[in-house]
């Protein structure tokens, strides 16, 4: 095994632990009172309710308080959307500079570093982010998905069950789940 890979590891083991406590709730502040209502309805929507009320819940996480904040995330999303992911590390770590309480920067810039396969640093973003707001669906998805890239497919699907926890009609998590349940439970004979 690569001492990239075995760091890599050490460095998810420290998020996992840092972000959930034993009992493995996160550890944060608790969401305001209309997302924690849109986050209650979601478990039990399916469908386009369902989409909608993700949809409410992204508009609501993406408001940072501040048009600069606001710019940083545009342009940091639009060049990672160009695959400019040089581009989108920069702009989203102004803006990780510039609003360090705002969990979204970190969820987007975790998905530059992603997609640039520095997961090191995806990791860690995705860390402060649940640090900041543990409801963060797409930031443990994200999480479970570079578990899954470093084969870590059981802290994989216990990430991808947090998920479905909060948003149990996720069609990429379902699969997700399905994909990962007999290396996570193991296969009946």
């Amino acid at each position: 095994m690569s001492t990239l890979l075995q760091n890599h590891k050490l460095v998810v083991a420290a998020a996992v632990l840092a972000v959930f406590d034993l009992s493995g709730q996160a550890v944060a502040q608790a969401p305001s009172d209309h997302v924690a209502d849109l986050l209650n309805q979601l478990k039990s929507a399916e469908g386009a309710a369902a989409d909608r009320l993700v949809d409410e819940i992204r508009l609501e996480w993406d408001k940072s308080g501040s048009a600069a904040a606001d710019l940083l995330l545009s342009r940091g999303r639009q060049a990672l959307e160009d695959r400019d992911l040089e581009a989108a590390i920069e702009h989203l770590t102004a803006l990780t500079d510039h609003a360090p309480n705002f969990a979204e920067g970190w969820v987007a810039r975790a998905s530059a570093f992603a997609h640039s396969e520095m997961f090191g640093p995806a990791i860690a973003d995705l860390e402060q982010a649940l640090t900041l707001n543990p409801n963060h669906f797409e930031a443990i998805r994200g999480l479970a998905s570079i578990l899954e890239l470093i084969d870590r497919p059981h802290d994989a699907y216990e990430a991808y069950l947090l998920v479905k926890s909060i948003h149990p009609s996720h069609p990429a998590v379902t699969e997700a789940l399905e994909r990962l349940e007999p290396v996570a439970k193991g296969q009946a004979l």
